[in-house]
């Protein structure tokens, strides 16, 4: 079975890199292309940011708690969902400041060329992929190799 990449570089769009992501879900299940269309997310330079800015803004505010006694004992089970969700929201927020692209394999086999061909057309022609810039890598293309390992190693 042969198959080919979609390379599709959203920079610091993690919006558009979402919307992308979430119309390649609807099509899988629509078309029941569940082999057929796979992708993974690559977000480069966002491992590095998050531990800086989570680490930094709680030991500043845990001192305060502790000197009201029982009545931050009471408070603290609000106070502590409060910060579980606000580590989140950061987390998220340095995502978006690194680069974010998607690797989409087509997997077709030798007597679906047509379905191919039609995905390949499709895919990058569409609203949310028309903006990162796809790159189709074949089979046969040179840097084909290196966006397989790529593409193995992403999680």
């Amino acid at each position: 079975m042969a198959h080919s990449y979609i390379r599709l570089d959203f920079g610091t769009d993690e919006e558009k890199a979402q919307q992308a992501r979430h119309k390649l879900d609807g099509w899988r299940q629509a078309f029941r292309l569940d082999k057929k269309l796979q992708y993974k997310v690559d977000r480069r330079e966002s491992a590095v940011s998050p531990v800086a800015s989570v680490a930094e803004p709680e030991p500043k505010a845990a001192p305060p708690e502790k000197s009201k006694g029982k009545v931050a004992e009471k408070t603290k089970g609000k106070a502590a969902s409060a910060k579980a969700s606000a580590p989140a929201a950061e987390k998220k927020a340095p995502a978006s400041n690194g680069k974010v692209s998607l690797l989409v394999r087509l997997y077709f086999s030798s007597h679906e060329k047509l379905s191919e061909q039609r995905w390949m057309d499709r895919i990058p022609s569409e609203e949310p992929f028309k903006s990162a810039s796809p790159k189709v890598v074949h089979q046969k293309d040179a840097e084909f190799e290196s966006t397989d390992k790529q593409f193995e190693a992403l999680e």
